[in-house]
């Protein structure tokens, strides 16, 4: 192992949000890259690796889970990507991998080396946990496997606590399709530089080829069949991995990840798939093997490594003290949907003894609460949390409307802690929303409690179209809803002492690679006031 290197006085931790300069040469960085229309920095580049070649890095790299001293590194060695046994074309045999992190993305400052074996056991992927690093601070890191060097990754710690630094550009995203379309949005969001990532579920979908069907034909096709087992598994993350524009998006920040429903199975809860009329008596295996190959792809800790059946995800990140990442678990601890599922009226979705969250997970996210000091409260959770109603008054049953007493639970349980700014993420729904959450929804006038920023999907859904919200019907119903658009795209937020911006990033296609983003709406929060302004481009 290295030691740590002492920063240079003029270096500066807070560059990591400022455009980076192109650099030439480098045999692991290479020449600058256009890909899909987009510049991208240097570590986000994914010329390295490419299935097809030999490269045993044809998955990219990545990290996550950042504290004030450490990181996960990741990477998953894979020459053949699409291998029907999973195993990446590695075949049955044990091979060490060697990293490095430094603080330069030319690796002269290296401050960090070591090396991990991995094997099929392992899926061969290798996750790393670098200790000892400088709180708030920008690393690079990389691989090597004999003669192959992998793709540059950059990443960086949390502040300190007691720290609120210059601010925090983070991005949410969920719901990727591979059949349905291209990645673009991911690039987009590459190329945005944020310094967070999160990743709110569906970043896998287990149909078969033709199965799920896009309202515009799909693009590309699944390999394998529906998946149930852990080579199924392994090979639709090493799938969707072999897209570029994933892989940048993976290489520019560290990402904080929480599953929803396809990682597993359409809409599962607890320990019941999706259809029970359709006999699946393994399906406890199926999770088993879905979460065992999840965090094999995935930079997390390994307290998260699974356990049979059960994985542990809900967790709390703190970015020193102006954010606190509460990261949920809505699918492993719920009671099954109320009703049969679906949108309907449903007497039973107000029964306070239904859980979405399960009692334990509840109770730590409550006493999160009661002793959190940060400026934001940042839920990171998988569905649609707001009261939403349709023309006929149904509700979805998946989402917190099915669980009423636990929204009310969760909700009273902010107000009560005196929790200074609650922000709920949220992933699932295909479509972007921007809600200001009520402590009675039925009450034009209670008070707003809190506020719910709503990602659409990747790709899932097709291309979509726009909309106008002044004349959107879910608003008028729903007069708490403040934002609505069928496009795909993603969020980007800037969070700072005083406020959090979201913008609202579009693509207008992803049945055609290189469609251009833009920012369809944007609101702020303002500290101590919850609730949603826009905000006019001028």
């Amino acid at each position: 192992m290295g030691s740590l290197a002492v920063p240079e006085p003029g270096d500066n931790p807070s560059r990591v949000t400022t455009r980076r300069t192109v650099l030439a040469g480098g045999a692991a960085l290479g020449a600058a890259a256009v890909v899909t229309g987009v510049a991208l920095p240097a570590a986000a580049r994914t010329g390295a690796g490419r299935p097809g070649t030999g490269d045993p890095f044809t998955l990219g790299v990545a990290s996550g889970e950042p504290d004030q001293h450490s990181a996960v590194l990741w990477t998953r060695l894979a020459p053949d990507p699409l291998a029907e046994d999973g195993l990446g074309g590695m075949g049955d045999r044990r091979v060490e991998v060697h990293w490095e992190l430094a603080l330069d993305e030319r690796f002269r400052r290296v401050v960090r080396r070591g090396h991990e074996r991995t094997d099929a056991d392992h899926g061969y992927a290798v996750h790393v946990e670098v200790a000892g690093l400088l709180p708030g601070w920008e690393y690079f890191y990389r691989f090597r496997v004999g003669r192959h060097v992998s793709p540059t990754g950059r990443t960086r710690t949390a502040p300190l606590v007691g720290v609120f630094g210059a601010g925090l550009t983070m991005s949410f995203a969920s719901c990727s399709q591979y059949e349905h379309g291209y990645f673009t949005a991911y690039r987009h969001l590459a190329a945005d530089e944020p310094d967070l990532v999160l990743h709110l579920g569906d970043y896998i979908y287990e149909y078969q080829r033709g199965v799920y069907v896009s309202p515009d034909g799909n693009v590309r096709d699944h390999r394998g069949p529906e998946t149930e087992t852990l080579a199924h598994y392994r090979q639709r993350h090493a799938q969707y991995r072999t897209d570029p524009d994933l892989r940048a998006a993976h290489a520019v920040a560290p990402w904080l990840v929480v599953p929803d429903d396809h990682e597993v199975d359409n809409n599962w809860a607890g320990d019941i798939h999706e259809k029970p009329e359709i006999p699946q008596p393994n399906f406890l295996e199926r999770r088993a093997n879905a979460f065992r190959a999840y965090y094999e792809n995935m930079p997390l800790r390994r307290r998260s490594k699974p356990d049979g059946s059960h994985i542990q995800m809900y967790r709390l990140v703190r970015w020193g003290s102006l954010a606190n990442f509460h990261m949920l678990d809505t699918r492993q601890h719920r009671d099954d949907q109320a009703c049969d599922d679906g949108w309907k009226v449903c007497a039973d979705a107000a029964d306070p003894a239904r859980t979405l969250t399960g009692r334990e997970q509840e109770a730590w996210l409550l006493r999160n609460f009661r002793t959190s000091r940060a400026r934001w409260d940042v839920l990171g959770q998988q569905v649609f949390f707001a009261q939403r109603r349709n023309a006929a008054g149904a509700q979805s049953m998946d989402a917190w409307d099915g669980y009423q007493g636990s929204r009310e639970r969760v909700s009273r349980g902010w107000v009560e802690a005196g929790v200074r700014n609650p922000v709920v993420l949220t992933g699932d729904v295909h479509t972007h929303w921007a809600n200001e959450l009520k402590a009675n929804y039925d009450d034009p006038d209670s008070p707003c409690i809190g506020t719910e920023l709503v990602t659409t999907s990747i790709t899932s859904g097709g291309n979509g179209r726009d909309s106008d919200p002044s004349t959107d019907p879910n608003l008028a119903r729903n007069p708490h809803i403040k934002f609505f658009n069928n496009q795909r795209g993603y969020v980007r937020t800037r969070i700072t002492r005083d406020e959090l911006r979201a913008d609202f990033r579009v693509v207008d296609k992803v049945t055609e690679p290189a469609a251009p983003v833009r920012t369809r709406a944007s609101f702020v929060v303002a500290d101590r006031r919850p609730g949603l302004t826009p905000v006019h481009s001028s």
